[in-house]
Order: structure tokens, then sequence, then C-alpha cells
């Protein structure tokens, strides 16, 4: 049986980018500037990729002697679009994470210095 009197675990510290109150008005600014720096970056990297993939239907196009070339006994652009748009995606994915992680620390930063 557990007694009334029992301490209650306490909740933990609030510290930083936690205490920041959305309601407050400089929690809306840094929410609202950190919110639109990672849309910013993720409509960049939408847009590359969709440059990126969205070229090759009119490479393969521009080019139709690519069908012809073999490598491995398939036509080039399947090896293309097999092999060559994995490491393009990896690329983007590992640039947007850094460029992500950037954000937040520098959100992080303003939000300890303030």
């Amino acid at each position: 049986m557990t007694s009334p009197r029992a301490r209650r675990p306490r909740p933990p510290r609030r510290t930083g980018v936690a205490e920041i109150d959305r309601q407050s008005l400089v929690g809306e600014v840094y929410m609202t500037s950190l919110l639109r720096a990672q849309l910013r970056l993720a409509v960049i990297v939408l847009v590359a990729l969709t440059v990126t993939v969205g070229a090759l239907p009119l490479v393969f196009l521009q080019f139709p002697g690519l069908n012809d070339i073999l490598v491995l006994g398939m036509p080039l652009p399947w090896v293309m679009l097999a092999f060559g748009i994995y490491p393009v995606l990896v690329v983007l994915g590992w640039l947007y994470v850094r460029a992500a992680e950037r954000n937040e620390q520098a959100f992080a930063d303003v939000v300890e210095r303030s």
C-alpha cells in the first residue's frame, strides 16, 4: 500500500528550448523562424530531387541511342535509374540532415543566449 505522503517525482527541469512557450511573443518568433528555415531547406531539397529525377526522362528522350548501349546486359537508362539515382538520394538526404541539424543548433544557441 502506498502512502498518500509519498513524494512524487519531480518533473524534469526545463531549460533552453523547452522553456520557449509558443504562445509567448518571443517563443512564436523563434518557432516561426525555425519552421521557416526547415521549410526552406525541405523545398530546396525537393526542388533538387525533382530536377535531378525529372531530368532523366528528358535526357532519355533527347538521346534515344542510349537504349542501344548495354551495361551488364541492361540498357543504359535502366542502369542510370537503378544505380545512379540511389547515390543522389543518399547525398541529398545527408545534406538535408546536416543542414537541419545546423538549423536546430543555431536555434538552440540563440535560445540559450537569450
